[in-house]
C-alpha cells in the first residue's frame, strides 16, 4: 500500500512571521549604568550605550560626571584618558573636558576655542546607582518619571545590594520587556507554577502581580513540604528599570527580597542587562551571613536570567505574535512601551491610559498539575528500576 505524500500547507492561509525592523531611535527615559561607587576609582570609565560611547568619572568632590566619550578635537577616546583635577583628559592631545561639557584647558595652546563644547548627559545618583537620561529630542528629564527611591537600602535592616551584569548580543531590549506579561514562560522556562497573574499599565509604569510555587518535578525532592512559594510585585518605571519586591516562603520561613532588574541599549540589536538584590535581614543572622544569603539568591536569579538569554539568542523577533487567551496582554504592553520611542507630542492617550488584565490560570493550572504528576510518576518508576535489589 502506498501513502500519499503530505500536501504542503496553502501559503495563502498560513500565518507568516513578521520580524519587524529595529527601532530607529533609543528609548526616552532614565537608564541605570551601574552601581555608582564602581565609577569612583579615580579613572575614566567608557560606557557603550545608545549607539555611541559615554565617559563617566568622579570629580574631586566625588560627583559623577557624564559626557560624550569622544573628544571633539580629533576624536580621541576619553575613556582611555585620565582624570586631572575635576576634568577628564584626552589621551591624544590632553584636552581637558569638564562635566559641563566645556573644554577647560589645552596645555599647549594659548586659548581654548569658544566652540570647544561637547554633549553632556543629565545624570543622577539614586538607590546608590548612576542613571542617565536619554531623550532623542534632547529634552530634560520628565519630573513625573523620577525613579522611586529604595529607602530600604539605608535602613540597616537589609543586606548589601549585589550586582551582576550580562551582555545580550543579537537582541533588542524589547525581548526582556515582553516577559512582564508572559505568565506561561515561568512554568516552562523557570520552573515556577503561577497560580495568580495580573498586569496593570498606567502612565510610565507597567506592573506585574504574580503568586507562584515551585515545580516539584524540577527539584531534587518530590515532597510538597519542600516546595517554595512566591509572592511577587514587579514594576517597570519607564522603559528600562524594574523594582521587584517579592517574598519567598520555604519550610515555613519567609524571606523578603527586593530585586532590581534594569538594562540599557548598546545598539539596536544589543543590550546590557544588570540586576541586583538585597535580602531583609533575618533575626539571629549577622550582616555577613545576610550578605551570603543575598549572594545565593543572586545566583538563583542569574540562572533564571540565563535561561531567558538562551531563548533570546535562538528565537526570532516577531512583530505579529499569534496569541491565545492565556498569553496575556502582549499587544497592549507593546502599545504602552511605544510611548518611549515617539516624540512627546506624539504620545497617544491609549499608550498611557490605565489598563488592567488578569489571566485566568484555572485551565493552565489543571493541565500543569497533570503534567507534574506524570513527571513525578515517571521519576519514581525510573528510580525504582535503578534501585539495588
Amino acid at each position: 500500500m502506498t501513502t500519499a505524500p503530505n500536501k504542503p500547507a496553502d501559503r495563502t492561509s498560513s500565518r507568516l512571521i513578521d520580524p519587524g525592523t529595529p527601532p530607529t531611535r533609543f528609548a526616552r527615559g532614565w537608564h541605570c549604568l551601574g552601581m555608582a561607587d564602581g565609577f569612583r576609582d579615580g579613572r575614566p570609565h567608557t560606557v557603550e550605550a545608545f549607539g555611541t560611547k559615554l565617559v563617566v568619572w568622579a570629580d574631586s568632590a566625588g560627583r559623577l560626571q557624564v559626557i560624550d566619550g569622544y573628544c571633539r578635537h580629533l576624536g580621541g577616546d576619553l575613556g582611555q584618558g585620565s582624570i586631572k583635577g575635576d576634568e577628564v583628559a584626552c589621551p591624544f592631545h590632553d584636552w581637558r573636558w569638564g562635566g559641563d561639557g566645556r573644554c577647560k584647558q589645552i596645555p599647549y595652546a594659548k586659548r581654548v576655542p569658544l566652540r570647544a563644547q561637547t554633549r553632556t548627559w543629565h545624570a543622577m545618583e539614586r538607590n546608590h546607582q548612576l542613571f542617565v537620561w536619554h531623550d532623542p529630542e534632547l529634552n530634560p528629564p520628565i519630573e513625573l518619571q523620577m525613579i522611586p527611591e529604595l529607602v530600604e537600602m539605608d535602613s540597616g535592616e537589609w543586606s548589601d545590594m549585589t550586582w551582576e551584569v550580562i551582555d545580550i548580543p543579537g537582541s533588542n531590549c524589547r525581548e526582556i520587556i515582553d516577559n512582564i506579561v508572559d505568565m506561561a514562560h515561568f512554568f516552562y522556562i523557570h520552573g515556577g507554577f503561577p497560580t495568580y497573574f495580573r498586569n496593570v499599565f498606567e502612565d510610565h509604569v507597567a506592573a506585574q502581580y504574580m503568586n507562584s510555587r515551585s515545580r516539584p518535578d524540577m527539584t531534587k525532592t518530590a515532597s510538597p513540604a519542600e516546595e517554595s512559594l512566591l509572592q511577587s510585585e514587579a514594576a517597570y518605571y519607564g522603559p528600562s528599570y524594574m523594582i521587584n519586591p517579592l517574598t519567598t516562603t520555604y519550610r515555613g520561613l519567609e524571606i523578603e527580597v527586593i530585586l532590581v532588574n534594569c538594562h540599557y541599549p548598546v545598539t539596536q540589536t544589543d543590550f546590557r542587562l544588570q540586576f541586583g538584590l538585597m535580602v531583609k535581614k533575618i533575626a539571629g543572622l549577622d550582616d555577613a551571613t545576610s550578605n551570603v544569603v543575598a549572594q545565593k539568591f543572586t545566583a538563583m536569579f542569574a540562572e533564571g536570567f540565563m535561561q531567558d538569554v538562551w531563548i533570546w539568542r535562538n528565537k526570532t523577533p516577531i512583530q505579529n505574535p499569534l496569541l491565545c487567551e492565556e498569553d496575556g496582554p502582549v499587544y497592549q504592553l507593546r502599545r504602552w512601551y511605544e510611548q518611549f520611542y515617539v516624540d512627546v507630542a506624539d504620545i497617544a492617550p491609549e499608550m498611557t491610559a490605565r489598563f488592567e488584565y488578569e489571566v485566568d490560570t484555572s485551565y493552565s493550572r489543571a493541565n500543569w498539575e497533570r503534567e507534574v504528576a506524570d513527571n513525578l510518576a515517571r521519576r519514581a518508576a525510573d528510580q525504582e528500576q535503578v534501585a539495588p535489589s
